[in-house]
């Protein structure tokens, strides 16, 4: 299977990439600010929240609109490759059931168009920093295995979706409704650490993948501190499974997939 894997994705990875840049264009084509709205999307979203936080319940987290905007950006990107990877396949029949293409390739095709808008987000983060003057360590290398584990981790359950998706149409209003709690459960506004004490602070950042993540971000990148590492560690290799089974589910049922739609 591994090198099946390795050799389709040196096949089809230009594909998934010239897709991406096409899908990109195509997106803020009819716009008048064209790709402006990759910044003030996530932009705007970080102005709400704060302004909820901090002037409605009085937060003082320190360099709030920065810790917001981090944990909105991790969770976009997540969120919309999981809960998009719920329909791809049908959303796709057009070109699955006339072309070979390995399924999870779309999957690729849409964390690489989501992945640059985050990297975009980041830079604005990056700008933040400057103007708030957040002292920065070389605990920001961290965000190197952190990017990765998010990675594995989203591909890996946007394939095990993808295949279940074909199946079972009522996945995709299931996942929505996971993905909402946890949402409300990650830490997107507010400090999962300052909140919640020991068991349950625990339970929910090691049980919850995006909520480690996302603080472990903002304690490398903003507070100058170690991320969660034994469970950086943990959920890295659990997502590594995670890819394992959701490859092995594409390859083995995806010739059926054009059948059941």
């Amino acid at each position: 299977m591994l090198n099946r894997f390795i050799s389709d994705m040196k096949k089809y990875f230009s594909y998934a990439k010239y897709s991406a840049k096409s899908d990109l264009k195509s997106e803020v084509a009819s716009s008048y600010l064209n790709w402006l709205w990759w910044i003030l999307d996530p932009l705007l979203f970080m102005l709400v929240y704060t302004f909820i936080a901090v002037i409605i319940f009085r937060s003082k987290t320190q360099y709030f609109p920065i810790f917001v905007f981090v944990g909105l950006t991790l969770w976009n990107f997540f969120n919309k490759n999981v809960q998009g990877s719920v329909k791809m396949v049908r959303q796709n029949s057009s070109i699955v059931s006339k072309v070979y293409i390995p399924k999870y390739i779309l999957i690729l095709q849409k964390m690489l168009e989501n992945g640059f808008k985050m990297m975009i987000s980041f830079l604005l983060v990056f700008i933040m920093m400057v103007l708030y003057r957040v002292p920065v360590t070389w605990n920001v290398l961290y965000l190197i295995p952190i990017f990765i584990v998010l990675v594995m981790l989203t591909f890996g359950l946007s394939c095990i979706v993808l295949h279940f998706g074909v199946f079972v149409d009522d996945l995709h209003n299931v996942m929505i409704v996971v993905l909402r709690l946890m949402f409300y459960m990650s830490g997107i506004f507010y400090s999962i650490g300052n909140r919640l004490q020991d068991p349950y602070k625990s339970i929910m950042i090691y049980g919850n993948p995006m909520s480690l993540l996302i603080e472990s971000t903002r304690n490398c990148l903003i507070y100058s501190s170690l991320p969660y590492r034994i469970g950086l560690a943990g959920w890295g290799v659990v997502s590594l499974i995670l890819c394992m089974i959701g490859i092995k589910l594409i390859y083995s049922y995806e010739n059926s997939y054009v059948k059941v739609m």
